[in-house]
Order: structure tokens, then C-alpha cells, then sequence
């Protein structure tokens, strides 16, 4: 392996960062780095040999949901994230994806579709009447996914403002303190135990009653598998979709073709323009790129060797979306938005087995927000810069100031 190729690089123009990153992909499959917490972990840049380890079981979480080993990352990774489906490993990985899968499939996110347009139409509204200047994180992108996840989910109307409350201290955005984190998350834990425990008695049309009621091969999931699996919704489904709002909004209104494209067709062109959002919405946020994120680690149980590149058993292995959505091998002129793209295959709600589970919800609300507010507001401008913090796990935006 060379090393004449930076790896992780300080942020530069959009531009230099996705030709580095080529430069990076045709010297070396991966780079090892030395993270800030966890130690050594080697970050895959190529997207064919991303796509290879995340459907390869010789590569488990096992050892960090255990505690045995830290999660090698950039900032202290949350414990009770380690807890979560996605630290699973088969067999136990695989039975209960299969059940979550069945409680949240493809025909009932279809099926919200109508309300998530309502609610968003009724976001618009209140930014309309209020005028002025509005923070399009707080008053739109936040909100949408906090109500379509909580129908979801089964919580009755009438709980909606407390839930709000809790679940929005799992956001980047709630600015809370370690103590009212932990309050808050005590009180939605024994909140969602406490639903869980009312959908097994009196089940309804929603997540938390399939869920609990899932069958396969005469076993059900019980409350303990249930809640970790509540909670990987609740936090990858307000905070990395509003994240991914805010991105393809900032993204539109940084690119006056593209955008002028989309106001011809916005619910034509919203499914494409999600995924070209997802793939390259983070280089269209106006400022520069570093390179060095990845998607949480594995562990190699043996040795492996990927693209031509040994992992030692043992060694721990990570996976850069920032580099794998920008591989020319496998996307045509990465470094250009295009919101007409049909072949996208990149990795930012990852892959195989390990396929974001909310990837469903999450499509439908990236589409239904990008066309709702641009078929109301076509004159939507930015009145300021966006404010993105950098000292949390998902480095979202908590100000993005529009007006019209």
C-alpha cells in the first residue's frame, strides 16, 4: 500500500476534495487512521469494497456492543446507541430485522404518504403566517419527521408534546444538557414500556403493535428486543432525516440550475433528487469538505482480504460514504449535482443486511418535504448562513434562515 494520497484530509473546495478523493480511491482500496477514541480502524473509501464487507459476515459489531471495545469514531459514541439493532450480528441480527421489517414495510410508509403532504402543508402555512425570516430547521425539516415517526409508532395525539420533548433530546439540535439527556430519555424509555406494554393488550394499526404482536415460528419479540429497536427509529428517524432535509433544501438553493429544473416537476423529480441529495448533498452546502467520515465499525473475525487489502482478525474496519458516493468506477461525473440521476448507487443509508431499516420512511419524507415546500414556496431564498454544529455524532444544521 502507498501512502502519498492524504488520508483523512483538512476541508478544501468541493471541487479538490472529490478529485483527491479519486486520486485516494485509484491508489488504495482503504487507509488505517488513528481515531480520536476507539484506536486504529482502518476506512474503506471504494464503493465495490464497502458493498463487499457490509454483505460479509466475517465482519461483526459483536465486540463493541459488549463493551469489549470502544467504537473507534471521531466523538464519544453513545452507549445506549451500542444497544440498538444496529450492533447486532446474525443470526440475532437477521431475526429481528426480518420482523421489524414486517412492521414497517414499503405499503405502510405508502400509506402515510397523504398525511406527511398534510402536515407539511400545515408547517408551511405557520411559516407563512409568522413571515419574515424563518429557521427552516426548527419550524420545518425537525418537525416533519418528529410527527410522521410518532404515528408511526402509535402515540396517541393526546402524549404528542411530551414525546416531542423527550425524543428531541436524542437530537444533535436540542442543545441540552448530559443531565436533562438522561432525564429525558429515562422518562420516553418508561413512556414507550409502558405503550408497549397497552399495544399488547389492545392492539392498533401502528409500528409498536406489530411489533409486538411479530410472530415467526411461534416466538414473539419481547419488550426488551422492542425498545432498542424504538429507539433506533426515534433517533435515526427525527435527526438523520432532518439532517438530510435541511441538506437537500441548502442544496437546491445553492444550485439555481437545479433548482429551477425542480420547480418544473417537484413530485416528478423528488424521487431522484432525494437520492442525489443523499449521495452529494453534504458537498453542495456552500462551504469546504474534509475527508474522513465513516459509517460505524466492524470487527474482522478472521483475516480477510478486500479489493487486494488484508484485514487482520481482530482489526476493526469502517466504511466512508463521503468516498464511496463519489467512486468513478461507479458514478458518472461524481462531483456534479444532478437531481435527474437514475443510477445512484451510493451508500448513505448503507447496504445489504445492513440497510437502514427507515429507509422507507425516511425516502418518503426527504420527497414529500423537498416538493411540499418548493410547490408553496418557489421563491424560497436563503436570508443568512447556515449554522451546522460540529461537536456531535451527526454534525447537523440548527439554523438554516429562509426567506420568500
Amino acid at each position: 500500500m502507498t501512502t502519498h494520497i492524504e488520508f483523512p484530509f483538512a476541508p478544501r473546495p468541493p471541487a479538490e476534495a472529490v478529485e483527491h478523493l479519486r486520486r485516494l480511491m485509484a491508489d488504495r482500496p482503504m487507509t488505517k487512521v488513528t481515531m480520536p477514541y476507539g484506536g486504529d480502524v482502518w476506512i474503506v473509501h471504494r464503493n465495490r469494497a464497502a458493498r463487499q464487507i457490509l454483505s460479509d459476515r466475517r465482519f461483526v459489531r459483536e465486540p463493541f456492543r459488549t463493551g469489549e471495545r470502544e467504537v473507534p469514531f471521531f466523538v464519544p459514541f453513545p452507549d445506549f446507541l451500542r444497544t440498538t439493532l444496529q450492533f447486532e450480528d446474525p443470526p440475532q441480527h437477521t431475526r429481528l430485522r426480518r420482523l421489524v421489517q414486517k412492521a414497517i414495510s414499503p405499503r405502510r410508509v405508502r400509506d402515510m404518504r397523504d398525511s406527511a403532504v398534510a402536515f407539511a402543508g400545515e408547517l408551511i402555512d405557520g411559516m407563512i403566517a409568522r413571515g419574515g425570516v424563518r429557521n427552516l430547521v426548527a419550524e420545518y425539516a425537525v418537525p416533519l419527521p418528529i410527527e410522521m415517526l410518532s404515528s408511526l409508532l402509535g402515540v396517541p395525539s393526546s402524549d404528542r408534546e411530551k414525546f416531542e420533548r423527550w425524543s428531541s433530546s436524542t437530537l444533535s439540535v436540542a442543545g441540552k444538557s448530559e443531565q436533562e439527556i438522561a432525564a429525558d430519555m429515562g422518562e420516553l424509555a418508561a413512556y414507550m414500556t409502558g405503550l408497549i406494554a397497552k399495544r399488547r393488550a389492545e392492539p392498533r394499526d401502528d409500528l409498536l403493535s406489530s411489533l409486538a404482536h411479530a410472530h415467526e415460528r411461534d416466538e414473539t419479540l419481547t419488550d426488551a428486543e422492542i425498545l432498542p429497536i424504538a429507539f433506533l427509529l426515534i433517533v435515526g428517524g427525527f435527526d438523520n432525516t432532518a439532517n438530510f432535509l435541511t441538506t437537500g433544501v441548502l442544496s437546491l438553493l445553492r444550485s439555481d440550475e437545479q433548482r429551477e429544473l425542480f420547480l418544473t416537476d417537484p413530485d416528478g423529480l423528488a424521487p431522484t433528487a432525494a437520492e442525489e441529495v443523499l449521495r452529494h448533498g453534504n458537498f453542495m452546502m456552500g462551504g469546504p469538505v474534509g475527508g474522513g467520515g465513516g459509517l460505524v465499525p466492524f470487527v474482522a473475525t478472521e483475516d480477510v482480504v478486500i479489493d487486494g487489502q488484508l484485514i487482520a482478525a481482530g482489526e476493526a474496519v469502517s466504511l466512508d460514504p463521503g468516498a464511496a458516493n463519489h467512486d468513478p468506477d461507479v458514478v458518472p461525473d461524481p462531483g456534479r449535482f444532478d437531481i435527474t440521476r437514475t443510477d445512484n448507487p451510493h451508500l448513505m443509508l448503507s447496504y445489504g443486511m445492513h440497510h437502514c431499516l427507515g429507509a422507507p420512511l425516511a425516502r418518503m419524507e426527504l420527497q414529500v418535504g423537498l416538493a411540499e415546500i418548493f410547490k408553496r414556496l418557489p421563491q424560497l431564498r436563503l436570508a443568512g448562513e447556515p449554522v451546522v454544529r460540529h461537536d456531535v455524532l451527526t454534525q447537523p444544521m440548527t439554523d438554516l434562515p429562509v426567506t420568500w
